[in-house]
This record gives structure tokens, sequence and C-alpha cells, in this order.
């Protein structure tokens, strides 16, 4: 039986002595596609950090391709949500992408040529070589977005995780962010993207993980995302994707 590209067992976490996660148990298959989805408030970038060692568990053990998190760290590619970075700090785009490489390259090394021209393909295959140049803190939420993305392409990673990488962007952006990750998908690499527009999930995802403090279902995208499944998630709160929008035409007529 082939090793799970990622195995999470009896994971917890808290933030201020409250538990926001619980009882998570979780294996995820080679080259697949995941939307993390559940309501605010779920944990569902405390369920990343605490995968990725950036939140400490209170309980249970994460292993990558068989392997802890030090030992498989450089196979592993990670995209903050946008609004957790400095966007102040003083470097161009193509710098950003190029710390991507740190892991090939060495923190007391610099970067040679071979490594800005791959830094500099990233940026291009985002739509973002023109500004290769720009300080990140004149770009728009869209465009720090596709340069993030681009800094993890450049791993060359076999496992991604994304905290909301479409939130807050433009149409054109998400096409393209969401091109990128089918084609990393199509390749055999593994993506899980922490996701908030329920009426997208079926299109961009081949697997869904619904959480709420824990894991309510995880599996196949049109076997596990229902309407019974994501009222569980929701709490029974609310409408079916379209209910919603149909009840405010209704209401106007």
């Amino acid at each position: 039986m082939e090793t799970p590209i990622l195995q999470a067992e009896n994971l917890s976490a808290s933030y201020r002595k409250n538990t926001v996660l619980h009882d998570i148990n979780l294996e995820v298959e080679k080259g697949s596609l995941t939307g993390i989805v559940g309501p605010n408030g779920a944990g569902k970038s405390t369920l990343l950090k605490i995968i990725l060692d950036l939140h400490p568990a209170l309980t249970g053990s994460v292993k990558f391709f068989g392997l802890p998190f030090s030992k498989a760290k450089k196979r592993i590619g990670y995209v903050p949500q946008r609004g957790s970075v400095d966007w102040d700090f003083p470097t161009d785009a193509l710098d950003v992408v190029t710390m991507g490489l740190y892991g090939q390259i060495g923190w007391l090394k610099r970067p040679n040529r071979s490594h800005k021209e791959k830094a500099y393909d990233a940026l291009d295959k985002m739509g973002m070589a023109d500004f290769a140049n720009r300080q990140i803190s004149q770009l728009s939420g869209g465009q720090q977005q596709r340069v993030f993305l681009a800094r993890a392409l450049v791993q060359d990673a076999d496992l991604y995780f994304m905290d909301e990488p479409l939130a807050g962007v433009d149409a054109a952006t998400e096409h393209a962010i969401m091109t990128i990750l089918k084609e990393l998908n199509a390749v055999g690499k593994t993506v899980m993207v922490v996701h908030h527009d329920l009426q997208t999930v079926a299109n961009y995802f081949d697997h869904v993980l619904l959480l709420n403090r824990t894991i309510i279902q995880h599996g196949k995208t049109e076997q596990t995302f229902t309407r019974d499944n994501i009222a569980e998630t929701y709490g029974g709160n609310m409408r079916w994707m379209g209910e919603e929008r149909q009840h405010a035409v209704d209401s106007m007529e």
C-alpha cells in the first residue's frame, strides 16, 4: 500500500486556552486537489499551521511521505494568507520569488543567475514578468497574490498548502491561479487549498475537506460535497447554494 502524502493523527490545537481544533484524523491521496471548506472560525488556517509546525499542536502527530516535517519540508510549499504578510518590506517581486529557492541555495549563499532565471520564469508563468523589479508594496492585492504563488511554484514542491489564495482577487487573477493549480494537479502534485466560496467548490476541486473544529467529512467532491454535509458543517443555518440568490430575486418581485 502506498504511503499517504499526508497523514495526521489525533491532532488538536488551542489559542489562549480555547480549543479550536480537536480529533483531526486525515489521510491525503497523492495527486489530489483538495478544497478545505468551513465557516468562519472553523479552524481552517489553524489546521494548515499545525500541520506545517507553525503553531503548536496540543496532541497528535503529522507525517509527510511517511516522514516528520523536519525531514520533508523541502518537498512542501506554502502560500499564507495575503493579510498575514508584511507587504511594506523593501524588496521587489523577483527577490520575493527567489526566496522560494533558499531551501536549495542555502540561507548564507547568494542566488546565482540560474536561480534568478527560475524565479523570473515562475513570475512569467503567473503573468507577472513585467513587474519583476517592482516593489511589492506597489503591487495590487491580486498582483501580490500572483507573486506569492510564483514563489511557491519555483520550489517545485510535491505538496502545496495554500491559505485562501483566491480571497479578494479579481476574476482574471482567480482564473490564473486556478489554471496553475490544475496544471500542478495534472502532473501529479498534491494541493490543499483553504477556500471560502461554496459556489465554485465543485468546479475547482476533485476532493473536499469539510471542517468545523473537527473534520465533518473528507473525500471526493461529488460524493462529499452534498447538501446534508454542508448543512452539518455550517450548523444547518445556511441556504443551499443558489437558494439565497433566488430568494433575493423572489422577494423583489
